[in-house]
């Protein structure tokens, strides 16, 4: 397992860390758990977020008493400096900390500089000492390359996965030159992606550091078995990223939820990549009648683009939707999976 360490921040970790937004979704005893788990197998770099509901409190629970043995990352949805230091002060303590390594503004709209108060909130956080590094996170390129460019932020964390663009190997590459940090997040590309060594493998070839999702200690098995066993591009493993870009790539939906709620109740983030998953996953999980429910709610939807204005991806989500329900309609009616 290769270290990698994150630009001019200094933070130096292996390059295979703990997205903590699924520990939101189990107990916190499971939680803790599977953080104390994580560290003792060798991650020692965890993601968080305000708007991962309790998922910093777990956190905080989790490595109380050996707060200089881990780094921690959060982020806040705020955009103006009252709200900014509303976030801070709960995120500090839900982490049960007086400081964060890295805060982040979350899934930015654009590139926040100097004449905006929410930046230099940043860096007056920075200067208190409740924060120790700026950083950013982006879900459009343009955004993300304009964050570069201005060389104010320490950290951006983007979208990245084996399913990139070369447009978004560049950005990593930018990253790298200008002495930035990149944190990678999705690397399943919202769970599309199942083959663990194929992503680790990728990721191995540039400065990035992942944080993969993950809700059980399955999962966690997986991502901790690369301490122990080296991984690398292979022929192989070439073949299985070959055959996974010809089938994703174009207009595919990640699953992030960014476009919820829907005004007519459709789970957007689900049946707009039901093409994939029924695919990728066990079939008979989407064919059931529950999902057959809910993807027939397409039928009423009313095209009031709401969902598209959410979409970080700018995915055309009302066409999306109904080329997955007509695939789906089609294999209700036998046509082969």
């Amino acid at each position: 397992m290769r270290d990698y360490t994150l630009g001019k921040t200094g933070i130096t970790v292996p390059q295979n860390a703990f997205g903590a937004l699924p520990i939101q979704r189990v107990t916190v005893d499971e939680a803790v758990s599977l953080l104390r788990n994580a560290y003792d197998g060798g991650m020692r770099f965890f993601d968080t977020a305000r708007a991962y509901s309790d998922s910093e409190i777990k956190i905080g629970k989790a490595f109380e008493g050996m707060r200089d043995k881990v780094y921690i990352s959060s982020k806040t949805q705020a955009v103006t400096k009252d709200k900014f230091f509303e976030d801070l002060d709960i995120s500090l303590k839900n982490l049960k900390t007086d400081y964060i390594d890295i805060y982040q503004l979350h899934c930015a709209a654009r590139c926040y500089n100097e004449e905006d108060e929410i930046y230099n909130a940043l860096v007056e956080a920075k200067k208190q000492g409740k924060i120790r590094h700026i950083g950013i996170t982006a879900h459009k390129i343009g955004v993300a390359e304009d964050i570069v460019r201005s060389g104010l932020y320490e950290t951006l964390q983007f979208p990245f996965s084996y399913l990139a663009s070369d447009r978004d190997i560049e950005l990593v590459k930018s990253c790298a030159e200008h002495g930035m940090g990149f944190i990678a997040m999705k690397g399943l590309s919202g769970g599309l992606l199942t083959d663990s060594s194929a992503c680790m493998a990728f990721m191995s070839l540039y400065e990035a550091l992942p944080i993969w999702g993950i809700q059980r200690q399955s999962e966690l098995d997986e991502w901790l078995s690369f301490f122990d066993k080296e991984v690398s591009m292979t022929e192989e493993i070439k073949a299985v990223i070959d055959k996974d870009r010809k089938e994703l790539l174009g207009e595919f939906c990640r699953g992030c939820g960014y476009c919820m709620p829907c005004t007519v109740d459709i789970q957007i983030n689900q049946c707009a990549r039901m093409i994939q998953m029924i695919r990728r996953s066990p079939s008979a999980n989407f064919l059931s009648d529950f999902w057959q429910q809910e993807m027939l709610k397409i039928d009423s939807c009313v095209e009031c683009g709401i969902c598209k204005t959410r979409c970080p991806y700018e995915l055309d989500i009302p066409t999306l939707l109904k080329k997955n329900l007509e695939d789906y309609k089609e294999i209700l009616a036998g046509k082969p999976i």
